[in-house]
């Protein structure tokens, strides 16, 4: 029966590290979310049927549950949500792995069993980092639902209480392997507990797709470690691919912010006065559109861009938006999507949705490979993002959000921005973009205006 089920668990890590491969890629993603979700559960039905435990019948009951669960989850969250929902995932993975470590931990420190440095150690590392990801994605959850909205008013504050709770669990960590108390365990997780609450919560906004990419790689590390405790190799493997994969997103998404990640953590972008700032940017020099100012400049164009962001998912527009991508190329005309690596607020944000509308992915075009082009775009449209191409970025040494990489939008022939208001993105910065004399703003609703301009382009 031991050599069935580490087969099965040989079957599931060389599914997870295919369907991982797959997901590299948008063509091949879907392929590896299904390869990735039959490993586990082949891993599931392999470790059910190996198992001799006495509670077979709630662990059964456990999975049909939380596979309801997730079904609904699934067919019910909007794309909008999915943000969120990641976050909530994240938590799940860190709070399954502090449950883990303190059950197995607690019945033999609580009789005084003596128990081996390198298991205490690796409860120790299960119990913080779970969590830390615990509480950190739940405050990660709140940002993005705009449950917790507002400035921090101590930030700085709050970072140094970060630091001071982070090396505290590390010392309360030491404590429970050379001491062996149950009282360590439990002021461990309290500890680590509330450092998942400092650690997140001065993060800005602007930061949000960094910081779901790090608890990712949290709750893999977490993963990893439970599978050390339990001795279950699957475990080792699988949150071994989820902490690795996580950390490289990380440091991507901290490269296409020109920042480190400790800058992310522990020095956010500063706050300036967006309100004066603006009303010196935009003073005279913005210059409004309707849609049928849009339809005409479309009419004559050949080359198109459309960059996504934040606003398009809120307005729920990328459905207009694949009606007016149709109806372009029905004209003859090239229409391309430039995608920025942290647009939205998770990793691979407007891709998702952008898939959800049937977008083909040959249409999407990374920030490194659309910059080079933008000379020969003859319209760029604009819809719903702001820090991602704000020049200032670029030309600005002074700007805080200076050397940040951006889509170079503002060298298109002509933009058109497509957005509520001129306030200032999540980095709070206002953007010289809407003031050029190549841009024209288009207020509104992002879906209600894109569908306003198919109908004057059908009214041409």
């Amino acid at each position: 029966m031991d050599t069935f089920v580490q087969l099965g668990y040989l079957v599931s890590a060389a599914l997870f590290i295919l369907g991982l491969k797959r997901l590299s890629r948008p063509r091949t993603a879907v392929q590896g979310n299904m390869l990735g979700s039959t490993g586990m559960l082949v891993a599931v039905i392999v470790t059910l049927i190996g198992t001799e435990a006495a509670g077979i019948g709630i662990i059964i009951a456990g999975v049909i549950l939380g596979g309801t669960i997730g079904v609904l989850l699934a067919t019910r969250v909007a794309m909008t949500g999915m943000p969120q929902l990641v976050a909530l995932f994240n938590g799940f993975g860190g709070i399954a792995s502090l449950l883990v470590g303190a059950a197995t931990l607690y019945p033999d420190l609580a009789e005084g069993v003596e128990l081996e440095a390198t298991d205490l150690a690796t409860g120790a590392l299960t119990i913080g980092i779970g969590a830390i990801t615990f509480t950190g994605s739940l405050v990660a959850f709140a940002k993005l639902q705009e449950l917790l909205t507002g400035d921090i008013t101590q930030p700085a504050a709050l970072r140094a209480a970060n630091i001071g709770l982070v090396a505290m669990s590390a010392a309360l960590g030491v404590l429970l392997v050379v001491m062996s108390g149950s009282i360590w365990m439990w002021l461990l997780a309290l500890a680590a507990l509330a450092a998942g609450i400092t650690l997140v919560l001065p993060i800005g906004g602007a930061d949000m797709p960094v910081v779901i990419a790090l608890l990712n790689s949290f709750s893999g590390v977490a993963a990893s470690t439970t599978g050390f405790v339990l001795g279950n190799s699957l475990l080792i493997i699988a949150g071994a691919l989820v902490g690795a994969s996580g950390l490289v997103l990380t440091l991507i998404m901290c490269r296409a912010m020109n920042r480190s990640l400790g800058n992310v953590l522990f020095g956010a972008i500063d706050a300036v006065a967006a309100g004066a700032d603006g009303d010196r940017i935009y003073d005279g020099k913005v210059t409004s559109a309707s849609a049928d100012d849009v339809a005409m400049m479309l009419d004559t164009a050949a080359k198109v861009a459309i960059i996504p962001g934040y606003g398009m998912a809120v307005a729920q527009a990328q459905h207009a938006v694949r009606d007016l991508t149709r109806a372009l190329e029905g004209q003859g005309k090239e229409v391309v999507f430039a995608i920025h690596p942290v647009a939205g607020r998770m990793p691979g944000h407007m891709n998702v949705l952008l898939a959800e509308a049937e977008i083909p992915y040959e249409q999407l075009k990374e920030m490194e490979h659309i910059n080079p082009s933008f000379g020969q775009v003859d319209v760029a449209i604009v819809i719903g993002a702001n820090d991602v191409v704000n020049p200032d970025a670029r030309d600005d040494p002074d700007s805080p959000i200076a050397g940040m990489p951006i889509l170079d939008a503002d060298r298109a022939r002509t933009v058109v921005v497509i957005k509520r208001s001129l306030s200032p993105g999540f980095a709070g910065v206002p953007n010289p973009l809407f003031a050029l004399d190549n841009t024209m703003m288009l207020f509104g609703d992002g879906k209600a205006a894109v569908e306003e301009i198919i109908t004057a382009l059908a009214d041409l």
